[in-house]
C-alpha cells in the first residue's frame, strides 16, 4: 500500500513537471522570458512578483490578459487567445 502511494505520488510530480515545462516552452517561444524571468527582475518584473500583486483579485486572469491583448502597459502580445490563457495561469500559479 506505501509503494502505491509512492507510486502515484512520483506520477504526479512527473505531470506537474511536464505541465511546468510546457509552459516554460510557451512563455519561451513567445518572447515572453526576454523581458522576465520566474523569480528575478529583468526588463520587467519576475511572474513571481506579478503573482504576489494579483494574489486574492478574482478578476486577475482577465486583467491581465487584457493587457497584454491590447498593448497597455506592456507590449501587446501576438500568442493566440488560448496560449496567452495558459500562460497567464501558469504566471499566476508561481
Amino acid at each position: 500500500m506505501k509503494l502505491v502511494a509512492i507510486a502515484m505520488a512520483a506520477s504526479l510530480a512527473l505531470i506537474s513537471a511536464g505541465s511546468a515545462s510546457a509552459q516554460e516552452d510557451l512563455l519561451k517561444a513567445n518572447g515572453c522570458l526576454n523581458c522576465h524571468a520566474t523569480d528575478t527582475k529583468k526588463v520587467g518584473p519576475s511572474f513571481k512578483d506579478v503573482s504576489a500583486k494579483y494574489k486574492g483579485k478574482a478578476d486577475a486572469e482577465a486583467t491581465i490578459t487584457a493587457k497584454l491583448a491590447s498593448g497597455k502597459g506592456h507590449p501587446a502580445v501576438k500568442a493566440s487567445p488560448e496560449d496567452t490563457s495558459k500562460m497567464v495561469k501558469w504566471v499566476l500559479s508561481q
